[in-house]
């Protein structure tokens, strides 16, 4: 495990950044902040990914509460949104969404913008979060269908390769029926949840309108792909694992006649006659290999739902993040499984010298699993993280560090029951129970941490949500005898690109183009010059547009001196606070 950290700390510190995803908003046109001269007809939100919209939570909201939008159309990372004159387009205006990222994750916001000048947030109509009753049903669904991977695939490597003949089948055939019914009713339930995932309502409010939208999206055909595959398993997967018969018995010839007939045994041979050989029925050999096969490549295809389904397949190199997890999975479920299996089954009543050939056996399939979820999960971490501050700046860091270090102690039991594996006594057999059955109460618990995990957004969209818009910009609306002056500043933060938007009007409200605009700025802590900066007059007469520089953090007086004509100007003035980078 040491070498596991080593290994990955020195991957994250060298890997490049890779492409934002598990989308955030990155722009938005207008502005957000912005003050704009006049009404839109169509508003944009771009995110770092592709998206999808939730029907009905795409909203723009006018200044007196009216929705204005049309239907919205995505085209790959730009949601557009076509909206009519608002009744009162003069104020600050309102765009909430909601969307559906790629890796099948909802993503909600709001961004503002004003015309003319900004007045009172107006309310959008729904909320942009997920109900409670959502949030703690999509993790546990998830745990569950964990839990039923385990099921499958532990007591099935067993049955395959290392069940004692003498021990009855029942008990891990019953077992691999419960964990595909788990895999399942999660399977199902996650259906059940996504509609309410986009659209913020309750577990239990859901429409058939939404469902069919779900079962129609490429999330729902993952998923009912999942479903056939586990109800294919049930049908293939029971008479594989039941157990071959022998070979060849003797076993008296049947008669032709009798069979044609239907009728019951044939009579004995006659004493001292010769019984001919004949092979007991049986699934002949080849049949058992494609059915082998057709399990394995059906198990294989279900396992890979789960990658398309999540934080992989919104990855920089998809390719790789969902075969890892597939084989993360696979590896997990051996290993969990396998230790279900022996801690329900055969580390009771199985004879210490059957033992003493399944255990080394079974520790060398433990170990090879262990091998493969830990490179699998190396490779996940180094993509997902995306660097190293990720493992201590951001939840899903700081949630991937505890999983790691309940690992290690894992595996420090595993390493245990390894050495117990090799002096099979009664008093060794007792022991090795105990630390196999604190092997699974622990991995049980590296499960639930895993169901959060997929949950939480991965730490290289740090960069996208520090990069997200924010709606932060000062707009003011600043009056003097000559004139009224309403402006806006965006994104007020330290260095050039600071734009400066103003609008001018006559103290009664009419447009007002001035013969000339200049814009200064001093910071009020230093006593220092005011410093002129960039602003011109547009030709539509009444605007000017500039830009301001902010070198340091503190607070700044902003001068706006304006011309009307030949003999008359004014200074209005108005301070901003300007953040130290980070806060």
């Amino acid at each position: 495990m040491l070498l596991f950290l080593l290994v990955l700390a020195g991957a994250l510190a060298v890997i490049p950044r890779p492409a934002l995803a598990h989308a955030a908003t990155v722009g938005s046109t207008p502005a957000p902040g912005s003050v704009v001269g006049s009404s839109p007809t169509e508003v944009l939100v771009r995110f770092s990914e592709p998206v999808s919209p939730v029907t009905g939570q795409i909203q723009v909201i006018a200044p007196d509460g009216e929705r204005i939008n049309a239907t919205p159309v995505v085209e790959g990372t730009v949601l557009r949104i076509p909206v009519r004159k608002a009744n009162r387009p003069l104020g600050t205006y309102l765009i909430s969404f909601r969307v559906i990222s790629a890796d099948s994750h909802p993503v909600g916001g709001a961004v503002t913008f004003s015309v003319g000048a900004p007045s009172a947030t107006p309310e959008a109509a729904t909320t942009t979060g997920s109900h409670p009753s959502v949030t703690l049903a999509v993790p546990l669904l998830r745990l569950l269908g964990y839990g039923g991977i385990t099921l499958i695939a532990g007591p099935a490597l067993f049955l395959a390769f290392l069940w004692p003949r003498r021990r009855s089948r029942t008990g891990p055939l019953r077992l691999i029926r419960i964990g595909l019914a788990l895999t399942a009713i999660a399977t199902v339930g996650a259906l059940g949840t996504q509609a309410q995932q986009g659209s913020g309502s309750a577990l239990w409010q859901v429409s058939w309108a939404e469902l069919s939208t779900v079962l129609s999206s490429s999330f729902g055909l993952l998923l009912v792909g999942r479903l056939v595959v586990l109800a294919l398993l049930a049908v293939l997967l029971p008479p594989l694992l039941r157990g071959r018969p022998p070979r060849s018995s003797p076993a008296p010839a049947p008669q032709p006649a009798l069979v044609a007939a239907g009728a019951g045994s044939p009579p004995a041979p006659q004493a001292g006659a010769a019984v001919p050989a004949a092979t007991v029925t049986r699934e002949p050999s080849a049949d058992r290999r494609v059915r082998a096969g057709a399990v394995l490549v059906l198990g294989l295809g279900g396992l890979a739902t789960w990658p398309l389904t999540g934080h992989a397949i919104a990855a920089p190199i998809p390719a790789v993040t969902v075969a890892v997890g597939v084989v993360h999975l696979a590896a997990m479920g051996v290993w969990i499984g396998g230790l279900v299996t022996l801690l329900g089954f055969l580390l009771h009543g199985t004879d210490r010298r059957v033992l003493g050939v399944l255990l080394p056996a079974w520790s060398r399939w433990a170990v090879v699993a262990v091998v493969w979820l830990t490179v699998a999960g190396l490779v996940q971490s180094v993509v997902q993280l995306g660097g190293l501050p990720a493992l201590w700046q951001t939840g899903y860091g700081r949630l991937l560090l505890a999983k790691v270090a309940l690992l290690a102690g894992v595996l420090a039991l595993a390493a245990l029951a390894r050495r117990l594996v090799t002096r099979v006594s009664t008093a060794g057999a007792s022991r090795l129970r105990r630390t196999v059955g604190v092997e699974v109460v622990a991995t049980v618990v590296i499960l639930a941490m895993s169901a959060v995990l997929v949950q939480v957004d991965p730490g290289r969209t740090a960069a996208a949500r520090s990069g997200a818009i924010t709606g932060k910009g000062l707009s003011e609306t600043l009056s003097s005898p000559l004139y009224t002056l309403q402006f806006n500043v965006y994104p007020v933060e330290l260095g050039e690109y600071n734009t400066v938007h103003a609008f001018l009007y006559t103290p009664a409200g009419a447009a007002l183009s001035p013969a000339e605009w200049q814009l200064s700025t001093r910071l009020v802590s230093e006593n220092l010059q005011a410093v002129p900066e960039p602003f011109a007059g547009l030709p539509v007469g009444n605007q000017a547009l500039g830009s301001v520089t902010f070198p340091i953090p503190g607070t700044y007086e902003l001068a706006f001196t304006i011309r009307v004509d030949d003999l008359n100007r004014a200074t209005v003035k108005t301070t901003v606070t300007v953040p130290p980078p980070g806060s």
